[in-house]
């Protein structure tokens, strides 16, 4: 979705590491329908031997159970279901609605004067606006993981995507249309629970 500031993450924990590769990972599989390379590294999955039991991990072990039996060709024509459509899809991913019932309003324009001043510039040749699912979370695992923009995940949270980003995979878990992204739904609906939970420990 965008160019990113020149990381400097050689020092980053490995917690905040694995929280950015989470959104990476959601961003790429809202993108667009997985490829067979993608659906291979899903089938990989490996739970850490201390989450087994965590909701969490339960939610991992469904994502890696889905890629197990996914077809990309199906992948493809749930995707075009869910978010695409002839029309629309069932889905409408983007901020601006899921925040003002309407695409392209004040919360895209709050998020790309947000961009500009963080240095993060859009691709030439994405047609996508920035307030998609995929590009906001494409964008908080970049910021996680820069050293010069670490500091300012707490804010983009709250402003972009704490606000909706829990109901959209709310709504993707209960889409008709929903097979393979029912479990990625289920994993966002984790995460973002997890991501609550991280930005109100004190200091």
């Amino acid at each position: 979705m965008s160019e990113e500031p020149r990381p400097t993450g050689a020092d980053l924990e490995p917690g905040e590491q694995a929280r950015a590769d989470v959104y990476r990972l959601l961003g790429a599989l809202l993108a667009g329908p997985p490829d067979a390379a993608l659906i291979g590294l899903l089938r990989d999955i490996r739970p850490p031997e201390d989450a087994r039991e965590s909701t969490m991990a339960a939610a991992w072990r469904g994502l890696q159970a889905a890629a197990e039996g996914a077809d990309p060709h199906r992948l493809q024509d749930e995707y075009f279901n869910l978010f695409i459509g002839l029309g629309r899809g069932e889905l409408v991913p983007y901020a601006s609605f899921y925040i003002h019932g309407l695409l392209m309003e004040k919360i895209l324009a709050s998020l790309r004067e947000t961009l500009a001043q963080l240095g993060i510039e859009r691709q030439a040749g994405v047609a996508e606006p920035e307030d998609h699912a995929a590009a906001v979370c494409e964008i908080m695992g970049m910021i996680i993981s820069t050293h010069s923009l670490h500091l300012r995940q707490a804010a983009f949270f709250e402003d972009y995507v704490a606000s909706w980003l829990g109901r959209f995979f709310t709504d993707l878990d209960k889409a008709e249309a929903a097979d393979f992204y029912r479990s990625v739904a289920q994993l966002g609906q984790q995460f973002m629970a997890v991501e609550q939970r991280y930005f109100s420990l004190p200091g």
